[in-house]
């Protein structure tokens, strides 16, 4: 598959995806929104993947809305827009892991925020700048108030400060911040940990993750009964089993 926005390309067991439009630091558009939609597809298809990587090309991870371009999804046929994009990833059954250095702002943030995991380099910026120019991170506000404090959020976009990568650690948005030229180690360290996981279960804990987020306790209790009673007939876990009474490392097939 042609890319125009991005590239994308797999090693092993995890994948990359970077945005390329480093003249603009990789501000998303439609385009690139439709292109990352067909980035998830062909991820999720492949059973060889089990990692996914977002990143960035050049200085910056991406520096929010293409607000040049606004209408428009360019070569591909449609799969949908940001608002899909967004809910694709939080949805997404195999891990995200967001690769971050400079600058992560406004819709740029809302991929940090709903990928599974963020790691990004001491030099990183994040920010909500909308309310700068008369906007409001409407979208983004959905998975970003999964992640940082009501307050917390509430202050980011009606003030629109940046942010160094040590607070937006601190309020939850990334799991760790390294160094820059730590980053690259870090990530492969992460995915390396994550790819040699169970498929399965990652896959069906995941599916389950997602949909608890959005129900009541008294919902999500019964349907992760369900859900667990569902893993117990893999594969996977029927090796998992094995492997630990008979004292060997397990061998996954994802089924």
């Amino acid at each position: 598959m042609s890319f125009r926005t991005l590239t994308y390309v797999r090693t092993g067991a995890v994948a990359t995806a970077t945005l390329n439009v480093p003249e603009k630091r990789n501000a998303i558009g439609p385009e690139m929104a439709n292109e990352l939609l067909h980035v998830l597809a062909q991820a999720g298809a492949d059973p060889e993947v089990r990692v996914l990587v977002l990143t960035g090309a050049g200085a910056h991870f991406c520096a929010g809305g293409n607000i040049g371009q606004m209408s428009g999804d360019g070569g591909l046929d449609f799969k949908g827009d940001y608002a899909d994009l967004l809910l694709a990833m939080v949805r997404f059954t195999k891990p995200i892991v967001a690769r971050v250095r400079g600058t992560a702002m406004g819709g740029g943030l809302g991929l940090v925020a709903a990928s599974h995991f963020a790691l990004a380099s001491d030099e990183a910026v994040i920010a909500t700048p909308e309310i700068h120019r008369g906007l409001f991170p409407m979208m983004i506000m959905a998975v970003l108030s999964r992640l940082v404090p009501r307050r917390a959020l509430l202050e980011m976009m009606l003030l629109g400060q940046k942010m160094s990568a040590a607070e937006g650690h601190r309020l939850g948005i990334f799991n760790g911040v390294v160094p820059a030229d730590g980053l690259d180690t870090a990530v492969d360290a992460l995915t390396a940990d994550l790819a040699a996981r169970s498929p399965a279960a990652m896959a069906r804990g995941l599916a389950a993750w997602a949909r608890q987020g959005d129900l009541a306790l008294d919902a999500a209790l019964p349907m992760l009964r369900d859900a667990l009673a569902d893993v117990l007939t893999t594969d996977d876990a029927r090796e998992g089993i094995s492997a630990f009474l008979e004292k060997r490392a397990p061998v996954w097939t994802g089924r």
